[in-house]
């Protein structure tokens, strides 16, 4: 915490705002609340003035080179799992994959696309650095249906994504704003690694076809093979990160998950 002090005085009053990085604050004043991050997603610029987050009131770097964002604190609340399948969600996720403004920006930063060839490689070397790949069934069957299934994936229109949709992530105001916050995981690809994600964990299967009709998708067998795809795949790559962290029972939480959907490519 010793950055906070560097941008505020000591009449600040600074609490943890909780996440994986450590990296984030609430810090109140009076009637002023600002929410504070280190080294954030650094075209949350871009994302203020899309009126996709919060407003961003400030940026300071500090000396060592770490960039500090203040943004307006707004009471509210996150998602209920349920709320997931309401319209306003769906109109926000299509609004983001296709921002030109977002897309642009992602690539002047140097961002580079990430094709699902990209993310096969990746998590497979990254098992087989952790000595993972052949651990179990499900790791050796995960890989093969992401190796099988790999043809269906090409020839995808890439978008930003934000990579880390769930409803914590969602806030709703007490004004009645729904923003989509937390955009440390985001990258260019295929839409349906944010989508997909919504559907396998919010939306009961019989009311698919109406939420990505919202959307401004249509649901065919081609489709459901490629969400469950990249549901594959996130499930791997969340097998090596645990793994690395030494987390053994959210390693088979993730392990049980796999199976799971292993099971469901299969009946396809």
């Amino acid at each position: 915490m010793d950055w906070i002090g560097k941008v505020l005085d000591k009449e600040w009053d600074i609490m943890p705002a909780g996440g994986l990085t450590g990296e984030a604050f609430v810090a109140r004043k009076g009637s002023k609340q600002l929410f504070l991050k280190r080294n954030s997603s650094p075209f949350l610029a871009v994302l203020s003035a899309g009126g996709f987050v919060p407003k961003l009131v400030w940026t300071k770097r500090l000396d060592n080179g770490d960039v500090v964002t203040a943004q307006k604190w707004l009471p509210g609340r996150e998602l209920r799992p349920a709320e997931m399948q309401h319209n306003r969600v769906a109109d926000l996720i299509h609004k983001i994959h296709h921002s030109a403004e977002l897309f642009s920006m992602l690539l002047r930063l140097g961002k580079k696309p990430k094709t699902a060839e990209d993310h096969f490689q990746t998590i497979r070397q990254r098992l087989l650095t952790n000595q993972l790949e052949g651990f179990s069934i499900e790791i050796r069957e995960g890989i093969d249906n992401l190796y099988k299934h790999l043809d269906v994936t090409r020839q995808q229109r890439l978008t930003v994504c934000h990579g880390d949709i769930n409803h914590h992530n969602l806030l709703l105001t007490d004004t009645d704003e729904l923003y989509l916050i937390d955009w440390d995981q985001t990258m260019i690809a295929d839409p349906i690694a944010d989508y997909g994600m919504i559907l396998n964990s919010y939306i009961p299967k019989e009311n698919w076809n109406n939420w990505l009709k919202r959307y401004g998708i249509t649901l065919n067998r081609q489709f459901i093979i490629r969400m469950y795809w990249y549901l594959i795949a996130d499930s791997l790559a969340f097998l090596s990160f645990h793994f690395e962290r030494d987390e053994k029972d959210k390693f088979e939480e993730r392990l049980e998950k796999l199976q799971d959907l292993n099971m469901q490519m299969k009946l396809l």
